[in-house]
């Protein structure tokens, strides 16, 4: 279920039947003002906000949230787990292998799997695909301008 921007991490998280507590609401707020974090840039938004607070317990929170499809993982290629609370519609990225920088990019059919999956039954007959996860690298305009290379 897509998080409705509208009714907050509050009532987001009770409506996935988790309990709100502060470390839950600063996670999501920090992913909700930057998208794609990794998990070190969570804790550390979390502890600006709620004070000290383990790491530990702020992966918790991530992979809590993750399990009960609040938040999505991504683990692009070479990089660490990035965290979004863009969450059910079966998007894809594109990242800068310059800098890292990571963009959604939209379901090109709009519905999952997003791709012409019927080659598939050939190489795993009965297997059934309900979701595509498609990375796209390249350079970002600022990188390929000046030339960086991850």
């Amino acid at each position: 279920m897509p998080i409705d921007a509208t009714q907050g991490p509050a009532a987001a998280l009770r409506a996935h039947g988790l309990r709100v507590t502060r470390q839950r609401v600063a996670a999501m707020a920090a992913l909700a003002s930057s998208p794609h974090s990794d998990a070190e840039a969570v804790v550390g938004a979390v502890r600006a906000e709620v004070g000290t607070v383990s790491t530990q317990a702020v992966y918790d929170v991530l992979n809590t949230l993750t399990d009960r499809g609040l938040v999505r993982r991504i683990r692009p290629v070479g990089s660490s787990a990035r965290y979004e609370l863009r969450v059910g519609d079966n998007h894809h990225h594109l990242v800068c292998r310059g800098c890292g920088a990571i963009v959604d990019v939209d379901c090109a059919t709009e519905t999952a799997p997003c791709l012409d999956v019927s080659e598939l039954d050939r190489h795993a007959p009965g297997f059934v695909v309900d979701e595509a996860e498609v990375t796209f690298w390249g350079l970002c305009d600022p990188c390929s301008t000046v030339g960086c290379v991850g």
